[in-house]
């Protein structure tokens, strides 16, 4: 998938009008039933079922609340399976309204700034329930996993069942991960995809429970692990590109402890410094030529790559300072090329500047529990996305090497650190 892009300066770009937001429309039944053909043949070739629980307890007419985990792009393709003929409005980036606005609107889709302060949103959510009679879709993660394990969930989202009062069905996935990892640079995978959708919490039980119970419910239910998942249930993934990119996330050698000089290729990942190799099995365990493991789960090098994160910022010694291509993103018309700059990030936040020093955007530490960022964004490469809720700056490190995970990592770290 590709997204429109337009080449204009910093000043142009700053001088466009924005946008009037958009009310959520209903979704007509031709939409409805054009999602649900459309995406047919994608789920039968995974051998796709869906199991269902308790969820006789969800009126047919009954507006609920969605909340699916984020695995791949078919995560989108299964919840217009499984709530067809339900409709519903979904809460989706607003980098995917690029070119296409009045389509999104038309599907029921509602725009978001990832980790960007958003309370248009809230309203917006609101109207679809209470004036349109929708259901939502929401991915509270906000964005793809990196490592096959949840992602962070804001604390916003008890406080949203809240305000929603309206019944919580959980859609969790088995299979999409291991089927299109978002490293493996959108390879699809042969691999069975499921899911089970189950009630969760009624009005009343929204209503009787505290916010940190609700948010407490809400962290137990987004626990998973794909890749012990594969591990556990003997899944195979044989395709022999299984490790393609998969450096993006194992970017710190564990045996020489050298950064961005590990490389995932085809069923092998090897650091160019030592030249230590491991294989990813077909089962989803890593192999050292050597017989000396060190990690032989993916997830486990990951955490160990947050803690030495943790430490880095602990000592004061992080620091990210790379040159960086410029994206801005203000409306829905483009995203427009806006020239070269410098990304910083540090414990005392980000800062971008750039475009023959008119461009100069601060980002404090505490601005977001998370970080926007993505592998092989729109087929234009390796993205990190700062901004508020009027602009949002999409910046391509030139060079570095893998810092994408590692960037996402300290920003979580300096934000718990810091609150």
């Amino acid at each position: 998938m590709k997204i429109k892009e337009k080449a204009l300066s910093y000043d142009q770009v700053m001088a466009l009008p924005r946008e009037d937001r958009g009310k959520p429309r209903r979704p007509s039944p031709f939409f409805r039933l054009l999602l649900k053909t459309l995406n047919g043949a994608d789920l039968k070739a995974t051998h796709f079922q869906c199991r269902s629980e308790g969820m006789e307890r969800l009126g047919k007419d009954e507006p609920a609340l969605f909340l699916m985990n984020h695995s791949s792009f078919i995560d989108l393709k299964i919840a217009a399976s499984i709530l067809y003929p339900r409709p519903f409005n979904i809460v989706c980036t607003s980098d995917g309204f690029v070119g296409k606005r009045g389509l999104m609107y038309a599907m029921g889709c509602i725009p978001a700034q990832k980790f960007v302060t958003d309370l248009p949103l809230v309203r917006d959510m609101l109207y679809a329930v209470r004036k349109l009679g929708n259901s939502i879709l929401l991915f509270p993660e906000a964005s793809y996993t990196f490592d096959g394990t949840a992602t962070p969930l804001p604390q916003s989202v008890g406080k949203l069942l809240k305000t929603l009062k309206i019944p919580v069905v959980m859609i969790k996935t088995s299979g999409a991960f291991l089927r299109d990892p978002l490293y493996n640079m959108l390879q699809l995978r042969q691999v069975d995809v499921s899911a089970t959708m189950r009630y969760v919490l009624s009005p009343e039980d929204i209503r009787d429970k505290s916010v940190d119970e609700l948010n407490g419910i809400l962290r137990e239910l987004f626990t998973f692990d794909n890749f012990r998942e594969q591990q556990e249930k003997g899944v195979t993934v044989a395709e022999d590109f299984r490790a393609d990119g998969l450096h993006r996330v194992l970017y710190k050698c564990p045996h020489c402890l050298r950064e961005g000089q590990m490389e995932g290729k085809g069923v092998t990942l090897t650091c160019k410094s030592c030249g230590k190799t491991w294989t990813l099995t077909e089962k989803g365990f890593l192999r050292a030529a050597d017989g000396e493991d060190i990690f032989s789960h993916v997830p486990d090098w990951y955490a160990w790559e947050r803690q030495c994160v943790r430490e880095e910022l602990a000592r004061g010694d992080y620091r990210l300072d790379v040159p960086v291509l410029i994206r801005m993103l203000v409306d829905t018309k483009a995203v427009y090329t806006v020239g070269e700059g410098r990304l910083t990030h540090t414990a005392e936040g980000f800062r971008l500047q750039g475009c023959g020093g008119k461009l100069d955007y601060r980002q404090g530490p505490t601005a977001s529990y998370s970080l926007y960022s993505d592998y092989f964004w729109y087929e234009l490469g390796d993205m990190i996305c700062i901004g508020d809720s009027r602009t949002l700056y999409y910046c391509f490190p030139q060079e570095g090497g893998d810092i994408v995970a590692k960037t996402r990592l300290a920003t979580e770290e300096l934000y718990k650190m810091q609150t």
